[in-house]
């Protein structure tokens, strides 16, 4: 490991005292390691700028590059973009788990070696300067479909004409109904507003 008292690179590296905060406040075994991660980080990247983001550090520059999180028991330390560096896609076409997160970190003899990590967050750097940005998420574009209570249900099996209309109905609408029966704590009105609602249906109104 670098002798990070030694080397002068650290006393000018930019600070968040938020980031102070977070590694004082947490526990014994963590801060040797985020502080360690920490100096890695401005090392491999000196224009590096620190932030909290949910709740934990992350690092920055032209964009996302990694955070580091302290727990009870263990540390973690990711890339935002490790699905497209280089270890992470070699790793993953030989069927093995990536590196991307670096698995539980319960003192420093778990951390990869210095050189290691440097060359990860400069990887990451790379990235975010020639501005490669990971996959977009594939969205089916359909929306869950609404749980219908049983006594509606019941109705709609019974009743064809009523259960063609209802199921004729927009989702927000059906949403509206639903939710008034749900409204109901007893079977007994749960029933009454259901006679309701088969009555609107059938005239063709909605809920509101």
């Amino acid at each position: 490991m670098l002798n990070v008292q030694r080397n002068s690179r650290f006393t000018t590296m930019s600070k968040n005292k938020k980031v102070d905060e977070y590694i004082s406040q947490s526990k014994d075994f963590a801060k040797p390691i985020l502080k360690h991660l920490r100096e890695l980080i401005h090392v491999a990247c000196p224009q590096v700028v620190e932030t909290i983001k949910w709740g934990h550090p992350h690092f920055e520059y032209k964009g996302l590059l990694c955070n580091m999180a302290a727990f009870n028991k263990h540390c973690a330390f990711g890339f935002w973009k490790a699905a497209l560096m280089k270890e992470a896609i070699v790793l993953k076409e030989k069927n093995v788990e990536a590196m991307g997160h670096s698995g539980k970190l319960k003192s420093l003899l778990d951390l990869p070696k210095d050189n290691i990590i440097i060359a990860r967050v400069k990887e990451a750097v790379l990235l975010n300067e020639q501005g490669v940005n990971l996959p977009a998420k594939e969205h089916s574009g359909k929306k869950p479909e609404i749980a219908v209570p049983l006594l509606l249900k019941n109705n709609l099996q019974k009743n064809k004409d009523f259960s063609e209309k209802f199921n004729s109905l927009s989702r927000s609408h059906k949403k509206e109904y639903i939710e008034w029966i749900e409204g109901a704590k007893k079977d007994e009105t749960k029933l009454k507003r259901i006679a309701s609602i088969i009555k609107w249906v059938m005239e063709g109104k909605t809920r509101n």
